[in-house]
C-alpha cells in the first residue's frame, strides 16, 4: 500500500514494505525517538525500550510495515492478530516527519492488513498523547489497559470495527 504525503512534501510518495532483519535495530531506535516527542524523560524511555524493540521473532508472528519515502525510512507500523481482532502494536514516525500524513497512511495499511487476515476489529493501547490521532482515525474508547512497560500505568484502550472502508 502506498500513499501521498501531506502538502509539506507534495511530490513524495510513502511506500510501505516489509522490513529487513538488518533494519530492526534502526526501527527500534525510531520507535524510541518518536516516543520521546511526548516529553518523556530518559528513565521512562528506558523502561519502554524492551516493549518498543523489534526482534526477528516478530517478523514471523506479526505483520510489520516500514514506511519509506525517497529511499528514507520515516515510519514503522506493526499489527498482531489475536483471534477475531488485530492488536495495533506500533505506529511510530520519525519526529521531523510528524504532521505530514505518514501516520494516517500507516494506519490505513494496518487496517488493510488486518482486514485481509480476517480480523473483525483493530485494537490499540494508546499512549495518552497519541489518543487524539487514533480518535481522528475513527477509533473509539473501550476502557483502559495496563502498560506493558510501566507497572501501574493505565493506557487508553481504543477500538475500531473493521468494515469495507
Amino acid at each position: 500500500m502506498n500513499g501521498t504525503l501531506g502538502s509539506e512534501e507534495p511530490n513524495s510518495r510513502l511506500q510501505i514494505r516489509r522490513p529487513f532483519v538488518a533494519e530492526l535495530p534502526y526501527l527500534s531506535d525510531l520507535c524510541l525517538r518518536s516516543k520521546a516527542v511526548w516529553g518523556y524523560d530518559k528513565a521512562f524511555l528506558e523502561a519502554c525500550r524492551a516493549e518498543l524493540t523489534l526482534d526477528e521473532s516478530e517478523l514471523i508472528d506479526s505483520d510489520i510495515g516500514v514506511g519509506a519515502a525517497d529511499g528514507t525510512i520515516i515510519g514503522v507500523v506493526q499489527i498482531r492478530l489475536d483471534g477475531d481482532h488485530a492488536d495495533l502494536e506500533k505506529i511510530f514516525v520519525e519526529p521531523r516527519h510528524l504532521g505530514r500524513g505518514v501516520g494516517r497512511i500507516m494506519f490505513e495499511w494496518a487496517l488493510h492488513e488486518a482486514r485481509s487476515a480476517g480480523a473483525q476489529r483493530i485494537v490499540v493501547h494508546a499512549d495518552p498523547s497519541a489518543e487524539p490521532f487514533y480518535k481522528a482515525m475513527g477509533m473509539v474508547d473501550a476502557g483502559h489497559a495496563p502498560s506493558g512497560s510501566i507497572p501501574g500505568r493505565m493506557l487508553p484502550r481504543l477500538v475500531l470495527p473493521i468494515d469495507d472502508r
